[in-house]
């Protein structure tokens, strides 16, 4: 697909933020959880698997580890060094490649399971992400995405930075993906049916709030790309709302932090 110069540009601004820090120390507490998912997916053994914006791997690998032949595909590439190292590491056999989820490099229904946790929801035309996730599933197979809501813990936190660095009024909202309503929409065109349930991750972290602003601050892209945004004084008062936001969901009461999230689990059968 051949891009605009603005089209470049957005794309090339998105790869910079989501290789910016290092969202390896960030994804890392959410393994768990997407090993969780890809149970709940029941990936036979001989089953062929997509993960779209797979990150460092945390779907891809169980998959893999299942025995299924597993690719995965993400902008970033330092994420995907990150994702082959896991995966040496851990000793199971899976292909990671740079791409695009608007415009992903794979034949029509090459795929039986097409995955994305956290990942597609931020591709910045939906219409062009949902075609793609629909073209490369092959008729009959699934595909499974799970999106952070708007009304839960991680939708707040982009909201939060919304404030102080507007979106681009022509981009949806990622957390839109978490609308059940909207990505039913979104899939209704490719889907003999979608099943969708609302669920909950506890986010942990053994620092107190405070310190869990601070890891964001260093390593998610996207924190860091809009602290780069602001001026001192700004910069203080997004810190302080921040903090403020991860105080007031925090349930834990030993100086760490545990807040739980909704997010929406989405299974569309490809028609």
């Amino acid at each position: 697909m051949e891009l605009t110069p603005e089209e470049k540009t957005l794309k090339d601004r998105m790869k910079s933020t989501w290789m910016a820090g290092d969202f390896g120390q960030i994804g890392h507490y959410l393994e768990a959880e997407a090993q969780d998912l890809v149970n709940r997916l029941s990936v036979p053994p001989d089953a062929k698997v997509l993960d779209v914006a797979c990150g460092t791997g945390n779907s891809a690998i169980p998959a893999a580890r299942a025995g299924a032949t597993v690719t995965g595909v993400d902008i970033a590439t330092n994420l995907l060094e990150q994702a082959r190292s896991r995966a040496q590491s851990e000793g199971v056999q899976a292909r990671f490649e740079e791409g695009d989820a608007e415009d992903l490099p794979y034949n029509d229904g090459q795929f039986d399971y097409v995955v994305s946790m956290f990942g597609v929801m931020f591709a910045p035309h939906p219409e062009k992400a949902a075609a793609e996730l629909a073209r490369v599933c092959r008729p009959g197979g699934l595909i499974a995405l799970a999106n952070w809501t708007p009304q839960g813990f991680a939708g707040k936190m982009f909201a939060t930075s919304a404030k102080y660095v507007p979106p681009r009024a022509d981009i949806p909202p990622p957390v839109l993906w978490g609308d059940e309503a909207t990505v039913r929409e979104r899939l209704a065109p490719y889907a003999s049916s979608v099943e969708t349930t609302k669920r909950t991750v506890n986010f942990k972290y053994p620092f107190s709030p405070a310190g869990t602003v601070a890891l964001f601050k260093k390593y998610f892209g996207p924190t860091i790309v809009a602290f780069s945004k602001l001026g001192p004084e700004d910069q203080k008062s997004l810190t302080g709302d921040m903090e403020s936001l991860w105080s007031s969901a925090n349930e834990a009461t030993d100086g760490t932090t545990q807040v739980k999230t909704e997010y929406l689990e989405v299974k569309a059968v490809r028609k």
